[in-house]
């Protein structure tokens, strides 16, 4: 069976990475003879993922104006308001594949939180007409995020895979057919120790990821976040680790959180972790850590999968639904609103410090089970394609 997955952006953004890593391990250990491939929009930065049978260009090609596909494309829009000719040479790269594979995965977790894919739509109908398998891989999706015409797109798949159980339910309360549960396939991602930084206080290291996405949705969190260290300094004696765990050129989470080295760093207290690790390197570290504060995604999952307490920056329905199938509640997860809440960011870390032994006696009993989740989505999909 040849798998190709799509709708990945790079590496650079190491969440990314984990679900790639994860997922092709998963499914080469319990699919005999499966091949998997990946189409990158940067596959340059997916040479690090060595079990991957293959990684083709994914970009999005441009049409050249006056070009013989653009007066096409552009005739059609216009008199039959139609966009697919354009669309399917935009997204070509990924395309041209469909012949040679069995079963496109569209993977990357929350690409459908975020408006209108009309590129990815081309490709699933394309994928469809050929007569292949088409797979959701461990998606989540709000009830704010889904539209008519995103339902339409939805009802295409053979399989959709909700890593967690808020997406289940609104997915399947919109009446698609096609929606099984698992979790997310990085909670079985390994991990890679490399030796701990200068500073480091074994057992006793606070990890903190903050991300420009986060920050720019809510431009006040930056002085919350800060008031928030502030508090960590003063009310415990551990180091504070600043965790990047997305270096792409423009959502670079290192760069924020250097900022925040350097206005503590006269402490002796805080250090910050390289820009240039893989997901299993960083993986080692936030294993390593008494707790984690973060606001990606992958990184908190890296913290959970290894029994750390961890609260949760000012993310969306994936992170409530996490935290609720770990946890059986939203459990120390900020929305986007409460953030820019001092108080609101200090009143939560003193619960983690407080309930440290009941959070981590819990991560122990539900992670297992998690991993079996992640698991289940190789087991349905072996299912599909039998």
């Amino acid at each position: 069976m040849k798998i190709m997955m799509f709708a990945h952006a790079g590496s650079l953004n190491r969440g990314c990475e984990a679900i790639v890593r994860s997922s092709t391990n998963i499914i080469k250990e319990k699919i005999n003879g499966a091949k998997v491939y990946l189409a990158s929009q940067r596959p340059e930065t997916d040479k690090i993922i060595v079990k991957l049978d293959g990684i083709y260009d994914g970009s999005k090609r441009s049409l050249k104006k006056y070009s013989y596909d653009w007066l096409l494309s552009s005739l059609q829009y216009k008199f039959f308001n139609n966009d697919s000719y354009a669309l399917s040479k935009i997204e070509h790269n990924i395309i041209k594949h469909l012949k040679d594979m069995d079963v496109y995965l569209s993977i990357g977790g929350d690409n459908y939180c975020y408006g209108e894919q009309p590129g990815w739509y081309e490709i699933d109908r394309r994928v469809k007409a050929k007569g292949k398998k088409l797979v959701l891989w461990g998606c989540s999706i709000g009830e704010e995020d889904m539209s008519e015409r995103k339902l339409e797109d939805l009802k295409l798949f053979d399989l959709i895979l909700a890593r967690e159980t808020l997406t289940y339910r609104m997915l399947k309360s919109k009446g698609l057919k096609n929606v099984k549960l698992c979790a997310d396939p990085a909670f079985t991602m390994e991990k890679e120790e490399l030796e701990l930084p200068q500073g480091w206080q074994e057992g006793n290291t606070v990890g903190l990821n903050f991300s420009p996405l986060v920050w720019n949705r809510n431009k006040e969190s930056q002085a919350s976040v800060r008031d928030l260290i502030n508090h960590i300094l003063h009310t415990t004696d551990s180091t504070v680790a600043f965790t990047p765990h997305v270096i792409e050129d423009g959502n670079n989470d290192y760069e924020v959180l250097y900022k925040y080295y350097e206005e503590f760093k006269n402490t002796g207290r805080v250090i910050i972790l390289p820009d240039h690790l893989n997901a299993i390197q960083y993986k080692g570290y936030i294993a390593r850590m008494r707790f984690f504060i973060g606001a990606r995604t992958h990184a908190t999952i890296a913290a959970y999968s290894n029994y750390v307490p961890t609260m949760v920056l000012g993310y969306s329905v994936k992170s409530k639904g996490i935290a609720k199938d770990l946890f059986g509640e939203e459990k120390l997860v900020l929305g986007i609103e409460e953030i820019s809440n001092s108080q609101k960011l200090k009143a939560s870390f003193d619960e983690m410090v407080r309930e440290e032994d009941v959070i981590r006696q819990r991560l122990q009993q539900s992670i297992p089970n998690i991993k079996k989740m992640s698991y289940k989505a190789v087991e349905y999909l072996n299912e599909l394609v039998r």
